[in-house]
């Protein structure tokens, strides 16, 4: 039930349209009623439009706020994890200690990928775009698993959820190892999520540990990119599967749109422009360069297209990647000495400081997975994998309750009616 209207008055006909309040945030007018009286909104990008009707994630870019479920991403950061934050994303509440405890069992439980679809692999180029291979490996799995995609059913959607969490990670280490002519390591259900990813990532026999600290980071990463509300690939994600398209095939599809690197490229533009800089010496060029409005070289992982004042999550992957930079020594790394420099003179420059340009979330995760020895080109992957229970979390809730096909409307500037001429006349 609407708290209130607005009137729109066009062409002599006034239109009476429902206004809603949400939770949090603005309120929101209803247009759907503009059809009826032969008008519809124009809104490139979607920028002002209300797409779905959530109660996942809350943005408040203005304030800097982030809320999953009500909670605060940075509480989320400090005191959970990242699977406690996946139960929380599908269910709408924290679980108890029973209930974490068997979902962790049940994640894990599905983790392994069989050896029939590891061999799919084969016929992967070595040095394909690793997005590409996880996209085309992520829809395949509804031809391995089609016994289980009633979208109707409520105990296959959460199984599907299940095993998307589970495999995400497993997919991307397959891809990684896959793309270095290495063999393939078995998940280890007696490991945590992210030190369990590590291990597969990079084990080198029964004797590799891997760093409480970097297991740590890596759970973070996972966690601070779990969901962000309808962007682009989330917004991808549910338009797939309001045809109907089963889930797997869905978050193939947020995993092509957040391949663009507009959307989930920008911790690998960070180490990209650090590549350009080349050393340390030739920050403050390059600083100057930035600064210059007729220059369009510009300082990568700061500030944020959504976030007007800070990044609710960047302070708390600043101090981890503290952490990891000094858990591995790495001071003599050109690249993180660099990242280390403009760190600090993005804090401390009154330009930057006046502009709000402060390290973002991307900033901080490009320099932890360089530091832990993950190639560029994964970066993305990585993200994908972080991203994966907002996805699905995104997509159970649609197809949970009645929902339409999308179908957005477009501004039509083309030519106007005209007759079709035979060739022989043209």
């Amino acid at each position: 039930m609407a708290d209130k209207a607005a009137r729109l008055s066009v062409g002599g006909v006034e239109v009476d349209l429902p206004v809603y309040s949400p939770t949090e945030g603005q309120d929101v007018i209803d247009v759907g009623k503009l059809t009826a009286e032969g008008y519809f909104t124009y809104d490139p990008g979607f920028v002002s439009t209300a797409s779905c009707e959530s109660a996942i994630t809350y943005i408040d870019g203005d304030n800097g706020v982030l809320l999953h479920r009500g909670y605060p991403i940075e509480q989320l950061a400090e005191q959970s994890d990242h699977l406690e934050l996946c139960y929380l994303l599908l269910n709408d509440a924290l679980p108890n200690a029973q209930e974490k405890e068997a979902f962790v069992s049940a994640i894990k439980a599905e983790a392994a990928v069989d050896k029939r679809y590891q061999r799919a692999y084969e016929s992967i180029a070595r040095d394909a775009h690793p997005m590409g291979t996880i996209c085309s490996m992520t829809a395949s799995l509804s031809a391995h698993y089609h016994a289980d995609l009633d979208v109707d059913s409520e105990a296959d959607r959460m199984l599907t959820s299940h095993r998307l969490i589970a495999k995400m990670p497993t997919l991307a280490a397959l891809t990684y190892r896959h793309s270095q002519e290495l063999p393939f390591v078995a998940p280890r259900p007696d490991l945590p999520y992210g030190e369990n990813f590590l291990n597969m990532m990079f084990s080198t026999g029964d004797d590799y540990e891997v760093s409480p600290v970097l297991a740590q980071a890596m759970d973070r990463i996972f966690l601070l990119h779990a969901d962000h509300e309808q962007n682009a690939s989330t917004s991808t994600v549910r338009l797939a599967g309001s045809t109907g398209a089963n889930p797997y095939a869905s978050i193939a599809a947020g995993i092509a749109a957040l391949w663009g690197p507009a959307h989930g490229g920008a911790n690998e533009a960070v180490l990209n422009m650090l590549a350009q800089i080349g050393e340390p010496g030739n920050i403050d060029q390059y600083v100057n360069r930035a600064k210059d409005k007729d220059d369009s070289f510009r300082i990568m992982g700061f500030g944020h297209r959504v976030y007007k004042n800070y990044d609710p999550r960047a302070k708390v992957m600043q101090e981890t990647c503290h952490e990891v930079l000094n858990e591995l020594g790495v001071d003599n790394d050109p690249t993180l000495q660099m990242a280390q420099r403009l760190e600090t003179i993005a804090l401390e420059d009154e330009f930057f400081v006046e502009r709000r340009l402060y390290p973002n979330v991307d900033f901080y995760s490009g320099i932890i997975l360089k530091a832990i020895g993950i190639p560029t080109e994964m970066f993305t992957v990585i993200f994908a994998t972080g991203r994966t229970p907002g996805w699905i979390a995104h997509w159970n809730e649609m197809v949970s309750v009645p929902y339409k096909i999308g179908r957005p409307r477009q501004l039509y500037t083309g030519s106007g009616f005209r007759d079709f001429v035979p060739i022989n006349e043209r």
